[in-house]
């Protein structure tokens, strides 16, 4: 009920503002080329609003617009709920839509995570809603359809109902506040990140740091690929895959590269400062933080606009 109120109040206000008939018909402006053009009534609506009430992908060619945690994409496609290999969790979410890329990656991963002892494939968790831009709840990134969320938990059966996948829970592999792993963790989960890190779509994958120091002190030959595997905070019940802007994709911003290595001395230092917090600064002034500001459209690449007005 919610999210069709949603649809309905940015359908009125796009008619109203752009001045479309009330038969429905396409507003007579389609394209918007500059921030001013934004219709005056969607200015001060917060941006999620109005990406997260929409329930289908833009009708345009595959594009990612601007960045991971300010942008949208057109021609995203929706990962099935089923394969052969994977299962889409939280249906309800309606977040298992990305940019073409994306979906192909992850599919071929599942494959690759199939072929391991004990894993029939992947769970595959929030990627983008239809399209992109922020969302209702949640991550601040996945604005892009280049982002996605995978689950710890190895599937045993593939035929989960839709009941079911909004109940599971994945596990948590992380002990000591992400020190280190527990008993969870298996040579597959380092298999299967290696396995997405090596894939030169792959610009970075985030998970706990004690997963990354692990995957350091057990990696042999060829380390490169963990260059790829960057420490934060929470990612021990997923860990999330990030793709390169697709070649093309003029309208996209890369994230910047990581430091040159393999990254595990940092990483052990973020484990050390988990283990022993370091002493606050007394010298560092005390400065309430404020409190993030809604994105609005104007905070979005011109080519949203577009993006949200199509059909």
């Amino acid at each position: 009920m919610a999210r069709h109120l949603i649809q309905s109040t940015i359908a009125a206000l796009f008619l109203a503002a752009c001045g479309g008939g009330g038969d429905g018909a396409a507003p007579k402006q389609s394209i918007v080329s500059t921030q001013q053009e934004i219709p005056a009534a969607l200015r001060g609506v917060a941006a999620k609003k109005l990406f997260g009430g929409k329930t289908t992908a833009a009708a345009m060619a595959p594009a990612p617009y601007g960045s991971y945690a300010k942008g949208c994409v057109s021609g995203a496609v929706q990962l099935p709920e089923t394969g052969a290999t994977w299962q889409a969790m939280r249906l309800s979410r309606n977040r298992n839509w990305g940019h073409p890329e994306t979906v192909d990656f992850l599919q071929d991963l599942s494959r690759k995570a199939a072929a391991l002892p004990g894993w029939s494939g992947l769970y595959i968790g929030d990627i983008s809603q239809p399209r992109g831009g922020p969302m209702l709840t949640g991550h601040a990134s996945h604005q892009l359809g280049l982002d996605a969320d995978i689950w710890m938990l190895p599937p045993k059966r593939l035929d989960l109902s839709r009941a079911e996948r909004e109940n599971l829970s994945s596990i948590s592999l992380r002990r000591a506040n992400g020190a280190y792993t527990n008993d969870n963790w298996t040579p597959q989960h380092m298999a299967v990140m290696k396995a997405a890190a090596e894939d030169p779509r792959v610009a970075r994958i985030f998970v706990f740091p004690g997963a990354k120091v692990k995957m350091c002190a057990e990696a042999k030959g060829d380390r490169s690929w963990l260059n790829k595997i960057r420490p934060w905070w929470g990612h021990h019940y997923h860990f999330h895959v990030r793709l390169t802007c697709p070649p093309g994709s003029r309208g996209c911003v890369n994230q910047a590269p990581p430091p040159a290595g393999d990254g595990c001395a940092d990483a052990q230092q973020w484990v050390n400062n988990i283990l022993n917090p370091p002493p606050p600064d007394p010298n560092k002034p005390k400065v309430k933080p404020k409190p993030r500001r809604e994105l609005t459209l104007a905070d979005l690449p011109n080519q949203c606009v577009q993006v949200l007005q199509s059909r």
